[in-house]
């Protein structure tokens, strides 16, 4: 048939005006409503040829699901909700892990909707109204606890999810989890290796479970490489301006550290605004080593030692481990640990 008279036959459904349906792409497709729709839900006895020519057409007709219909018909939202704190959008934390996920969700009928909150406000209410509201098939949470109610809540309820870390309250749930031991544990290494003895910690809250990896890496290191701690009293989540104060303060006083471990790349700015506010300078004075998730310490400052934490491919891991629980996978499969990559 010529493309003329194919217009000319084309249901009414896909006219310029309406919205591309499943009609409408099985009609260009040549493949029946019934297959146009396994494929656009990846199920697995649709070829990979067939699947990649459904979602072709449906992305140069520009379909998307009616969502309405959707969960009206299968009870499915076909939305993956990301509870994500406001407070961790800087220096590109929260988009790059936005990015990972939607990545994944690309050819799939999961569409990612980012539910926002501050870790000073009640961290229950996004799960809660997710869980009451039905607004998601499956979540991603971050800022993880030892014993995260949250966690436990997701899984009484049957929500398919996945966690930004991990527990350690013995129930077994799909992860994605950067290895802050081995991270701290290097560090340490990399400032006596410099010379440096004396280091102090700017260490994530101690609330949350990535602080005790954290601190298990950081005094195994000082045993290890014959260091001792000198006290930093202000964490990762305390204001910009707190951390730049209590380290300059630190640096002026008799007690200075000549190494600093800093958990947030975020923090390390403030970190080095504090060294150099006490007329001291990192690489001569003092050295640092810290965690970033974009390159942009270094472009600040040079010297700072830096450990890459591939957020991107967090929010990859996630999405891919919410999906597979979605489908029914054990959750004991998707669980994984990323290593810090350096230099």
């Amino acid at each position: 048939m010529d493309e003329k008279n194919k217009q000319k036959h084309m249901p009414a459904t896909a006219s310029a005006s309406d919205r591309p349906t499943l009609k409408t792409i099985a009609y260009m497709t040549g493949l029946g409503i019934t297959t146009v729709s396994r494929a656009l839900k990846d199920a697995p006895d649709i070829g990979a040829d067939t699947k990649e020519r459904v979602r072709l057409v449906a992305r140069q007709l520009g379909y998307q699901p009616n969502r309405a219909g959707v969960r009206l018909r299968t009870g499915k939202t076909n939305v993956i909700a990301l509870v994500l704190s406001i407070d961790e959008e800087i220096m590109g934390f929260s988009s790059q892990m936005v990015f990972g996920i939607s990545e994944v969700l690309t050819g799939t009928p999961y569409h990612i909707v980012v539910t926002p909150h501050s870790h000073s406000k009640d961290p229950m209410l996004p799960v809660r109204y997710i869980l009451d509201t039905g607004s998601a098939d499956g979540v991603i949470i971050s800022r993880i606890e030892p014993d995260d109610p949250r966690v436990r809540l997701l899984a009484e309820r049957n929500m398919p999810f996945c966690t930004h870390g991990r527990t350690d309250s013995g129930l077994v749930h799909p992860y994605h989890d950067f290895d802050n031991e081995a991270f701290s544990h290097e560090a340490v290494k990399k400032l006596v290796e410099r010379g440096r003895r004396r280091i102090a910690l700017l260490q994530p809250p101690s609330k949350l479970t990535y602080y005790t990896h954290t601190r298990i890496g950081f005094q195994t290191g000082l045993h290890d490489f014959g260091a001792e701690e000198v006290p930093l009293r202000v964490n990762i989540d305390a204001p910009l301006e707190e951390i730049k104060n209590a380290v300059e303060t630190l640096m002026r006083s008799p007690n200075a550290p000549d190494g600093i471990v800093c958990s947030a790349g975020s923090a390390a700015i403030a970190v080095n605004a504090g060294i150099e506010g006490a007329g001291k300078r990192v690489g001569r004075d003092v050295d640092m080593v810290s965690k970033q998730s974009a390159p942009i310490l270094n472009w600040i400052r040079p010297e700072i030692i830096t450990a890459y934490e591939d957020v991107r491919q967090a929010g990859r891991e996630m999405a891919k481990a919410v999906i597979a629980r979605i489908d029914g996978v054990e959750p004991e499969l998707l669980q994984s640990i990323s290593k810090p990559v350096w230099p």
